[in-house]
């Protein structure tokens, strides 16, 4: 079993392909330039011994350079036995709304989302036994992550996601209710709970109906709402404003606590008003402890050693070897019948 000691270095492999844009965009610029001073026949005549073939792998070297540092970085462990580990803990599902309407930063001075993230991150921090997994809904709702027990990987995907995640916008509680309870094993005995965060600006129908199922299965759903009472503009992403109506309008977003309210009835929980310094969380985090908590047992490896010093040692050698090739062609036979 692998995991990583500081997984979040990984993002740091989206450099390979700006890496690998700008080698092809280097060589683009150097021969463009080259030709303003002279001609294809006259670059031939100079540089008669040039190896493309052997400047290739010494770009091809470079990248396989960078990416095993890279990996060096996030100190890859490898677990070397297997155990059976046992801990009091409920499953819960987090549904995180990522509808435009998450980006009105109201009067807080941040984002609902950007808020509604930290809370999440606050709340994985605070877990002790439980397995967390992630939803993400819009219009639609899909699995961001499937249930774990492993938090850092569970706050890497909390930090890749955005209101560009999922194209169809709008926010669907119903589509997200139902993609949350998909992601329970309804077989084994854990108590199982959802956490909706959302400004419930509910755009489809059905959402009461799904918490009624929820909780006919055993499931709690609990609901944060964002948002201040007064609601605020939408943000436009890739431009300065705000969003308005057909008339010209700028569009107010307010939370729906009612509805969320009602929801959180219909579910067998509570409703959770976050807008406040603290975000409800204390408040949520004595609602999640007052939920029986049962033996969860898993396999898990264990005494994990680490691995860093092999990817770095590959990567140094990497280096050197991109160093002690030439861009030149060397033929040691014609230089031997010369003489």
């Amino acid at each position: 079993m692998i995991k990583f000691g500081h997984i979040e270095y990984l993002f740091l492999l989206g450099l390979i392909p700006v890496l690998v844009l700008f080698i092809f965009l280097f060589n683009r610029w150097r021969k463009e330039t080259l030709f303003k001073f002279t001609t294809k026949n006259l670059e031939d005549k100079l540089y008669v011994r040039k190896s493309d073939i052997r400047e290739k792998w010494k770009y091809t070297l470079q990248i396989l350079a960078v990416l095993f540092l890279i990996l060096g970085l996030t100190n890859p462990q490898i677990g070397t036995n297997l155990k059976e580990v046992k801990r009091d803990g409920i499953e819960m599902v987090i549904a995180l709304d990522l509808s435009n309407s998450m980006l009105c930063e109201d009067d807080i001075g941040l984002s609902r989302l950007r808020r509604s993230k930290q809370a999440i991150s606050e709340l994985i921090d605070n877990l002790k036994g439980d397995r967390i997994g992630l939803v993400v809904f819009a219009g639609e709702a899909y699995t961001q992550l499937p249930i774990t027990s492993d938090y850092s990987v569970a706050k890497m995907f909390l930090n890749t996601v955005n209101t560009e995640t999922i194209e169809t916008q709008g926010t669907n509680l119903s589509a997200a209710i139902h993609q949350s309870v998909k992601s329970f094993d309804l077989d084994n005995e854990f108590n199982k709970s959802i956490i909706i965060i959302t400004d419930g600006e509910d755009h489809e129908e059905g959402a009461l109906q799904e918490a009624k199922l929820a909780a006919e299965k055993g499931i709690f759903i609990y609901t944060l709402s964002v948002g201040d009472a007064n609601g605020g503009p939408i943000p436009l992403t890739k431009s300065k404003g705000y969003k308005k109506d057909r008339a010209g309008n700028i569009i107010v977003t307010k939370p729906n606590f009612s509805f969320l309210d009602t929801l959180s009835i219909y579910g067998n929980g509570r409703h959770i008003n976050a807008n406040d310094s603290e975000f409800g969380l204390q408040q949520l985090f004595k609602e999640i402890s007052e939920i029986e908590k049962k033996e969860i047992s898993t396999m898990k490896f264990t005494d994990y050693s680490d691995r860093f010093q092999s990817f770095l040692f590959v990567s140094l050698f990497l280096f050197l070897l991109e160093l002690s090739i030439l861009n030149i062609k060397n033929n040691p036979i014609k230089k031997w019948i010369k003489r």
